[in-house]
């Protein structure tokens, strides 16, 4: 029978190892059932077949079969293939597919296998025995930081509804953790690393951006000796982060908390952005700082606040008292008045003055700084040097100009962090109202500047805003504001019922109320020119005939909106920015003067920011500070030390003012009325004063209805 076997081809000896391999498997059966053993000649044949040499691999026992319910049903015992040695690696991957065999069945293999070669050493067998029931991948958490990751776990599961108090954080940081096996990022076998050692020194260096390095408390690493405390540590030094990154980018109080007609498009930060960012800085500290504002106004006080809180004032003497000390102009037949004293020269190192050699003469230009610091120190500013005067040159002043600062670092972080529009350069216009100066800005720099007039201080204060300017009105009408009316010009009327036909206005009598308005022209009270950026507080910048404003220093004289000393240039700086092509120029906006209302509409809308900058940096590098015209300062500078915690950065809800201020008077007998009695239909409010045009000059119509301030 050995010789005969030998002889075989391949192919023959191919089929005797399948029918070797069913004998294989009947043997097996037939033992499991206690058959007769095998004959001499059977034994013969199984010895001729050859096998792999045996691994040293233990057989399967019935718990390491694991069914596939997902498959196809088929019948419990499969037939175990048999091949050769050199088995592929895509056959070893389809028997582990196949289905095993139940474990009733599975003993009495094993009782097989220990009286012969052991068929389950095959590769295809070992891969079969290598596809258990699945179980959970192993941590990637390194073995030393696996407690506090156990602790993270835990707190995260618990406890962070303490640590955070907003739900989009707690969200955040669990799926950030989550997302990582709970593993810690801020240390490292339980010690703080790099990271964390970088983000508190950036904390506790907040006062540098204006900041309070109290709101941002951080962890002492070195006494967590317990994977708890480490845990602990690690998620208040992120609470500490996200509420250091929110209060830089947004403030640290909500311009609402200051007044009602301040209204800034909201940049809040994404907790998961800011956690993303930490976790894959470089530079943990830069990565903080990042969401600063970008501005250079901002980045330039950031500079001059370090300069004021590194300066020693112990050593500066003191002004003595003296002699009142003024400055008399000189008038029609009288002699400039110029008292002289030897605190003079002390007293112009003290304002920044030049120094002049061997001069004692309060002259003019000492008076004027004197003047200036005076109205920046709630004095009365008469530019006398009183006693009351001496009293604040001699005081600590780093202080209460750290608080200036720092609250006037805080309103750059209200504006939008792109104050420009980018299709045109980046170009916006900019109001600073304590200064009085509007700045038109291309490409980072100043393309153009002029003075302005503001609001009154009060209910007429300019509001502050970031609108984006759509067209401007050349030949506006004015429509008089509902407030002018009821609580300027209807008192008026009945003192003197003609005195509106006397002024140019038109009254006209409508079923919404009383309506006045003043047709285009030089006497207009909106000038020549218009400026339209649609808001809610209904204010646009204008021309004014009232040109002896602008040479006052103080220019808060308006109801609110603002008045521009040369329009025309105005105008034509930002027609040529938004339409280069056009190349206007001023004679050509003054050219279009007449009696009919033409539109200029922009391609491209340019944003308008309205601030209030009473501490800046000049073109010079010089720190200036301006009058707080309207007690935003000291109102903030209180708020700020008010302690008013976290309550700071929720909003207040303000009621919208009644333009008609309580009881509407009536119209008085024998007062003459224009046009009839009611209206005909057009424009609603909103859309009379913010719409649109032709950019041509209409056919002559009724004037449009447009309310302004």
């Amino acid at each position: 029978m050995r010789d005969r076997l030998k002889g075989l081809g391949g192919i023959d000896r191919a089929l005797m190892v399948v029918a070797a391999s069913f004998l294989v498997a009947a043997s097996g059966a037939a033992l499991a059932q206690s058959g007769p053993p095998k004959s001499a000649a059977d034994l013969a044949i199984d010895a001729a077949v050859p096998v792999p040499e045996p691994a040293n691999v233990p057989p399967p026992t019935a718990a390491d079969i694991k069914r596939d319910t997902t498959a196809a049903t088929t019948p419990d015992v499969k037939t175990p293939d048999v091949k050769a040695p050199d088995v592929k690696a895509s056959d070893a991957k389809a028997d582990t597919e196949t289905k095993a065999p139940d474990a009733k069945d599975a003993a009495p293999v094993e009782a097989k296998t220990e009286t012969k070669a052991p068929d389950a050493a095959k590769p295809a067998e070992a891969a079969k025995e290598a596809a258990p029931a699945p179980v959970q991948a192993a941590s990637t958490v390194p073995a030393a930081d696996q407690p506090v990751a156990d602790k993270l776990k835990d707190m995260i599961g618990t406890r962070l509804t303490r640590l955070f108090d907003r739900k989009a954080e707690r969200a955040a940081v669990e799926a950030f953790y989550k997302g990582r096996d709970y593993a810690p990022l801020l240390t490292e076998g339980g010690v703080a690393n790099v990271r964390a050692k970088a983000a508190i020194a950036r904390l506790k260096d907040a006062t540098g951006d204006g900041l309070d390095p109290a709101d941002y408390p951080t962890p002492d690493f070195a006494a967590a000796t317990t994977p708890e405390a480490q845990a602990e540590a690690e998620l208040k030094l992120m609470a500490s982060m996200l509420d250091y990154a929110r209060h830089a980018q947004s403030g640290r109080m909500h311009w609402s908390h200051v007044s009602g007609d301040i209204q800034y498009p909201e940049h809040p930060t994404d907790p998961a952005e800011v956690i993303a960012n930490i976790a894959s800085a470089k530079d943990v500290a830069a990565a903080l700082d990042s969401y600063n504002p970008p501005h250079k106004g901002y980045l330039a006080l950031k500079a001059k606040l370090a300069e004021l809180r590194g300066k020693t004032e112990g050593t500066t003497t003191p002004i003595d008292d003296g002699a009142v000390l003024k400055f008399v102009p000189a008038r029609k037949k009288q002699a400039a008045v110029v008292m002289e004293d030897p605190r003079v020269p002390q007293l112009r190192a003290r304002l920044g003055l030049p120094e002049v050699a061997d001069d004692r003469h309060y002259d003019e230009k000492l008076a004027e700084a004197v003047r200036k610091f005076q109205d920046n120190n709630d004095l009365r500013a008469t530019g006398a040097l009183d006693p009351a005067t001496v009293r604040a040159l001699n005081s600590p002043r780093k202080d209460r100009q750290v608080d200036i600062v720092r609250v006037n670092m805080e309103r750059w972080r209200w504006l939008p962090r792109d104050l420009g529009a980018p299709a045109i350069g980046d170009a916006y216009v900019i109001l600073n109202i304590p200064d009085y100066t509007l700045k038109v800005m291309q490409n980072g720099a100043q393309v153009w500047t002029t003075r302005v007039v503001t609001g009154k201080p009060g209910i007429h204060a300019t509001p502050l805003l970031s609108e984006t300017m759509k067209f401007i009105t050349v030949n506006p009408t004015w429509n008089v504001p509902p407030s002018i009316i009821y609580n300027e010009y209807l008192p008026a009327l009945q003192q003197d019922p003609t005195v509106l036909q006397r002024m140019g206005l038109k009254l006209e009598q409508g079923p919404d109320g009383i309506h006045i308005s003043q047709p285009p022209g030089d006497g207009n009270a909106l000038g020549r020119i218009r400026f339209n950026f649609p808001n809610k507080f209904l204010v646009y910048q204008h021309d004014t005939p009232d040109k002896h404003l602008f040479a006052k220093e103080d220019r808060a004289f308006s109801h609110g909106c603002m008045r521009v000393q040369y329009p025309d240039q105005y105008a034509a700086t930002l027609l040529n920015i938004e339409m280069p092509n056009e190349h206007y120029t001023p004679e050509r906006i003054r050219g279009m003067y007449g009696s009919s209302e033409i539109d200029l509409k922009f391609p491209t809308p340019i944003p308008v920011n309205i601030t209030y900058q009473t501490a800046f940096v000049d073109d010079a590098g010089k720190l200036e500070f301006r009058k707080d015209v309207y007690g935003r300062d000291s109102q903030m500078i209180s708020i700020l030390h008010g302690g008013e915690g976290k309550d700071l950065e929720t909003v207040i809800a303000h009621s919208q003012p009644s333009y008609g201020g309580g009881a509407r008077p009536t119209l008085p007998q024998g007062v003459a009325m224009n046009g009839g009695s009611s209206f005909s239909s057009g424009p609603n409010f909103f859309e009379a004063l913010f719409g649109g045009g032709s950019t041509t000059p209409p056919a002559p119509v009724r004037p449009r209805r447009v309310y302004t301030r």
